[in-house]
């Protein structure tokens, strides 16, 4: 599986972090996963301030690219990841893909991914949400991403503000194709 993990400057960079961790694990243990990472220009910075820590160079188990770099194999419909995932992001972030724009390797994940008909899922935080963020959360959708707020669940046992980032963060992954038995899925027992 070939998975690209956009992190944007939106605020939430704990689920990047915490969906690092997870990627990091499995990679350890699925040699068949190959993941990529890109960091917006604002990403770094709302890091350090959500975080308290500067935002790592590496992540095991993935690859960062800098968002310039067009040398990255996810930049070309001839070798598109299966899956991409931006997480947290931003309204602008949302706003590009819903229209085709930008200028960086984050926008041409996106479009590659959209434009191949593979997976992306685009974790959107914020709210309130203005009728500008929901036209475009449907014509992204119309487009082919999958919108899906930074929402935790809780009928799953959640305790801890650790236990409801990672059932956002696991959904996501699921809905890449990458599915980590980490959760409690509804209907299961504890």
């Amino acid at each position: 599986m070939k998975l690209v993990l956009g992190v944007i400057g939106a605020s939430g960079s704990i689920y990047a972090r915490r969906a690092l961790e997870l990627i990091a694990a499995r990679a350890a243990v699925d040699p068949s996963l190959h993941v990529d990472w890109v960091a917006s220009n604002i990403a770094p910075q709302v890091w350090r301030h959500e975080l308290g820590v500067d935002m790592p160079a590496q992540a095991p188990g993935a690859r960062r690219w800098d968002r310039h770099d067009f040398s990255a194999p996810f930049a070309s419909g001839s070798n598109a990841p299966d899956a991409v995932i931006l997480m947290p992001c931003s309204m602008s972030a949302l706003a590009r893909v819903a229209h085709g724009g930008g200028d960086d390797l984050l926008a041409r994940a996106c479009e590659v991914a959209l434009k191949e008909r593979r997976r992306l899922i685009l974790v959107v935080r914020e709210t309130p949400l203005s009728l500008v963020h929901l036209r475009n959360m449907v014509a992204a959708t119309e487009a082919g991403a999958v919108i899906l707020p930074a929402v935790p669940s809780f009928y799953g046992d959640v305790r801890t503000l650790a236990d409801a980032v990672d059932t956002v963060v696991v959904r996501a992954l699921d809905r890449a194709g990458l599915e980590l038995p980490l959760v409690r899925r509804w209907g299961t027992s504890a």
